[in-house]
């Protein structure tokens, strides 16, 4: 999977096996590494291969289903046999994690570059990983390359931008919302009521996955069914886009918006590859932990002074305390205005 053929190869293999989020913010580290030896293969999931294999940095992607088809000890010599048969020169080990620690080392890989950590005995280099900073820039230092000096950046295809396109129609300017996320405890809970407000004043796009169709199908009906009700009528197009569109379609649409409002989840670190500007809300997590919004005039918002928060790295499925406060302390009206101040409900040039 990729642009390479049997003429080209790379002697560059980046193993980012982690979450959909880290795979994003993995692409200014690909760009450095192709900057200092060509274009680079890449290992990852297959649900953020397609992201990757169109990225110029990026010769070829080598999909690696570590939780199904290829789990396992089996799936790791398998792979590790494959990439042995490439003859790498160096792979660069972003992720800190025993599998893929091992996979390249079975790989046979000479010169293995990673952050130090339990597993870096298994490296030929293992280099300090900066405490602060963003993630992206952190990754950044395992090839010596300064902070901002690459940004995240996502290369959906023409088609993926027609059928982007073809989806929200004559709509115009809009703001998305991505109100899911996999962990339950990240969710703010009134992005129906959001997006009410919005459509008072611009159209809504609701972005997400498969998972997120029936909450997307949920907010469109009650955003219309209060449209109907209203005295004044109308109101901007609503439109649910989740399920609908590929993941790099759906990077495509992001794209398009003229804002996008996220929990603390993939959609974030998507807008922030396509240069959407972002209002993030954070609960169970902080901005601290190196995934807020990166560009300069994206916002995060969140409710400070609580006790229990940040009460995990990534969000539980439920609040442990059952107040949920992290999140339901987030009105409505900050959030409306942020998009406000951001200018998103002028029209985007």
């Amino acid at each position: 999977m990729g642009r390479g053929s049997a003429s080209l190869s790379s002697r560059t293999l980046v193993i980012q096996t982690a979450f959909l989020g880290d795979a994003v913010l993995t692409t200014p580290l690909l760009a450095a590494l192709a900057d200092l030896h060509g274009p680079v293969d890449v290992v990852t999931t297959p649900l953020a291969a397609p992201l990757l294999e169109t990225h110029p940095a990026v010769l070829q992607v080598i999909p690696y289903d570590k939780r199904r088809a290829d789990s396992g000890w089996n799936g790791i010599t398998t792979l590790a046999r494959r990439l042995r048969a490439q003859h790498y020169e160096r792979v660069y080990l972003p992720h800190r994690s025993l599998r893929t620690a091992a996979l390249a080392q079975l790989a046979r890989i000479p010169s293995r570059v990673g952050f130090k950590g339990l597993w870096s005995f298994l490296y030929t280099q293992a280099r300090p990983k900066p405490r602060t900073g963003h993630e992206a820039d952190r990754l950044l230092a395992l090839a010596d390359q300064a902070p901002g000096a690459y940004p995240p950046q996502l290369c959906p295809t023409p088609v993926d931008e027609q059928e982007a396109a073809a989806l929200i129609g004559a709509t115009g300017d809009f703001v998305a919302l991505a109100p899911g996320s996999i962990w339950g405890s990240k969710r703010w809970p009134y992005f129906t009521e959001l997006a009410a407000r919005l459509a008072e004043q611009i159209a809504v796009v609701i972005v997400g996955g498969r998972d997120d169709a029936e909450l997307g199908e949920e907010i469109v009906a009650a955003v219309k069914q209060q449209q109907r009700r209203s005295k004044h009528g109308g109101g901007g197009q609503v439109v649910n886009a989740c399920g609908r569109l590929t993941l790099r379609q759906s990077a495509a649409l992001i794209g398009k918006a003229s804002l996008l409002v996220t929990n603390d989840s993939a959609p974030l670190h998507l807008a922030t590859a396509m240069g959407t500007p972002v209002v993030a809300l954070f609960g169970p997590t902080v901005t601290e932990f190196g995934f807020g919004p990166l560009r300069a005039g994206d916002l995060a918002l969140g409710r400070d002074g609580l006790l229990c928060r940040p009460c995990s790295s990534h969000g539980p499925s439920r609040c442990p305390l059952s107040h949920h406060r992290c999140m339901r302390d987030i009105a409505v009206e900050v959030v409306t205005q942020a998009v406000e101040d951001l200018g998103a409900l002028r029209s985007r040039n």
